[in-house]
């Protein structure tokens, strides 16, 4: 049995990282001369790195142990699934036991009539599989012409060339030759960067509206759906204004195009609700979820598809499908997962107790000089940096130079709070506490301040002309 516990120095593991491993998003060779943080283990919302440091994981991970660290059930399940049926597949005319009581527990969840599951290993794979799963739906429905999909500008949706062509990022898009055909683009938004005088409202509609003017450009006959997150995780926690989400929904109806809600980070609990559909009150015709689906404990994906869709995509053959599609291990780590947070009722404590407490602390850090502006649905949650907060000034340095110094000044204060540009993100796991979250912000806000220092020492602190 292989079970790494006693460790060899940090800086031989850095060298042997920097020497075999590459990394995601990231230069290898600036990573290499900097050296990797070693995480060796982690309980509850506690990361433990290779030099013992305690660091308060503010992501929850990636967006996705909505459970936290350490829950030895889900361990003891995955071990006993690996004993009984390590692996099957389900082609063939076969299935097994974990992905039949996933299925009909995620079928129970989600909301209307999302009662069908087509299962992916990761979020990037269930939304290359909804890309062929709105096309051949259409062309079954004798309309194959519909097979443009549109999306919006820094939007994520995952990093294969189908996911990674349906979000918005420039990065991303000039690497590879994405996007691939009939991906199209409007506008996210992003009130606080790109309203200008508008009202957050007026600027919801606005932007919401240019998917209807987008359809018309583009051909009412030809569009297939509409994808996009419930908030915008990775592209800096963006929720809409109220106005938004109820006009897209309107839009959608009005044209008969499928919505496709991407609930890999707002799926769970992390919003507050066990869907951030249901916070925004729309009707998707296919959800995308992974992540919080197993709280990351194993990898798995899949889309949730509509009674709508599933009637017409189960009259044909599906000529699609991956190795791990619904693995039995996965699932059943997923469903001990769900479990956990329905019978701990985890979701409710977020909505009734924590997350209001902890939106109070969040909002306070806009008190702080370098804070232009802070935004928190559920557990995630963002703040801007300025130079000048009353105008919601850019910085005059390159995007992200502000961002970057506060998120290390995050890291050396044992905290993991990301930075997308020039915001700082938090994602933590939903089982924190509110002393956790007191130490989450008294961190944020020592971390603000060192940054601030150093901002102005760099000659910085100045708003873009």
């Amino acid at each position: 049995m292989t079970i790494i516990t006693n460790h060899m120095p940090t800086a031989e593991l850095q060298a042997l990282d920097a020497a075999h491993h590459m990394h995601p998003f990231t230069n290898g060779n600036q990573l290499a001369a900097k050296g990797t943080r070693i995480i060796t283990r982690a309980q509850g919302v506690m990361l433990t790195d290779s030099k013992g440091n305690e660091i308060l994981d503010g992501m929850g991970g990636l967006w996705c142990v909505n459970i936290g660290y350490g829950r030895s059930e889900l361990a003891e399940v995955a071990a006993r699934q690996m004993r009984e049926l390590p692996f099957y597949n389900t082609f063939f005319q076969t299935s097994h036991v974990p992905v039949i009581a996933l299925s009909a527990k995620l079928a129970e969840l989600a909301p209307g009539d999302l009662n069908h599951v087509f299962y992916a290993g990761s979020g990037s794979e269930a939304n290359d599989t909804n890309i062929r799963m709105v096309r051949t739906y259409w062309a079954q429905m004798g309309e194959p012409a519909r097979n443009i999909i549109i999306s919006r500008r820094n939007a994520y949706h995952g990093s294969s060339m189908g996911s990674g062509s349906l979000g918005g990022m420039s990065g991303m898009h000039a690497q590879g030759g994405l996007p691939i055909p009939d991906i199209h683009h409007i506008d996210q938004p992003h009130w606080y960067a790109e309203g200008g005088d508008m009202d957050p409202e007026a600027f919801g509609l606005a932007r919401a509206r240019q998917l209807e003017e987008k359809i018309e450009e583009l051909g009412p006959h030809r569009v297939a759906a509409f994808i996009g997150e419930p908030v915008q995780g990775a592209g800096g926690v963006i929720i809409p204004p109220d106005s938004y989400w109820p006009e897209i929904q309107r839009i959608c109806d009005k044209y008969g195009i499928l919505l496709i809600a991407d609930e890999v980070i707002c799926g769970f609990g992390r919003t507050g609700n066990w869907f951030g559909s249901q916070t925004m009150g729309i009707r998707p015709d296919i959800m995308t979820v992974a992540k919080g689906l197993s709280s990351g404990y194993a990898p798995i994906g899949g889309s949730i598809v509509s009674d709508r869709v599933a009637e017409v995509m189960n009259d044909c053959e599906f000529n699609h499908g991956y190795t791990y599609s619904g693995h039995p291990v996965s699932c059943a780590v997923a469903l001990e997962n769900l479990r956990i947070l329905q019978e701990e009722k985890i979701v409710e404590r977020v909505a009734q107790e924590t997350a209001p407490y902890l939106k109070r602390k969040w909002e306070s850090l806009c008190e702080h000089p370098l804070v232009g502006e802070t935004r928190i649905v559920g557990m995630m949650g963002s703040l801007a940096l300025t130079p000048h907060k009353a105008s919601r000034a850019k910085f005059a340095s390159e995007p992200g130079t502000a961002g970057y110094i506060c998120r290390e000044r995050c890291f050396a204060n044992n905290l993991v709070m990301r930075h997308v540009g020039d915001r700082m993100i938090i994602s933590p796991p939903l089982v924190i506490s509110k002393s956790e979250i007191d130490l989450l912000i008294e961190r944020a806000w020592m971390s603000l301040d060192q940054a601030e220092k150093q901002i102005r020492d760099e000659g910085l602190m100045k708003a873009a002309m």
